[in-house]
């Protein structure tokens, strides 16, 4: 999976992001500018020992972006969407797209791709959830759907 966050601002979520990738194998794409320094010492902190596992791009603009990956499906997450994030069907190489934290994604954006907008249920007056929630919530209900293809699904004991 591929994990797009357009302008991204609050360098502890990106770095909470990159580690969810780092844990399920999914490509971190940043989309400039950013409201940080990717070597700032709150990314680096809230991934923890994860950075050699995480594959991150940084492009200059969305556009571009698109550009580089003309054949890939996106998915555009908004609380504007149409529908909830469980009813979207996501391929094995989806890249799922997350606005900045104070403004979400561009309207004009979300309007020429409306049937590929998804949100995440919640009670109503609730304007969002944190960026680095909404994309593990996400990116969870993608790799359920590809049967978890390449995670691990069972865990050990370490003393029995």
């Amino acid at each position: 999976m591929h994990i797009v966050l357009v302008e991204p601002e609050i360098p502890q979520n990106t770095g909470n992001i990159a580690r969810t990738c780092a844990a399920t194998r999914s490509t971190l794409h940043l989309v400039h500018p950013l409201g940080f320094s990717i070597d700032e010492r709150q990314v680096k902190r809230a991934g923890l020992d994860y950075w050699h596992l995480v594959t991150i791009e940084e492009h200059p603009s969305f556009d571009q972006l698109r550009e580089e990956y003309p054949d890939a499906e996106f998915f555009y997450a908004s609380t504007k969407a149409p529908k909830n994030h469980t009813e979207a069907h996501y391929p094995e190489n989806a890249f799922l797209v997350f606005g900045k934290e104070t403004k979400g994604l561009p309207e004009e954006l979300l309007h020429d791709n409306y049937d590929r907008c998804f949100r995440i249920p919640m009670v109503e007056g609730a304007r969002s959830l944190n960026l680095a929630n909404s994309v593990a919530v996400v990116l969870y209900e993608a790799l359920r759907q590809n049967d978890f293809k390449g995670l691990q699904q069972e865990g050990h004991l370490t003393k029995y």
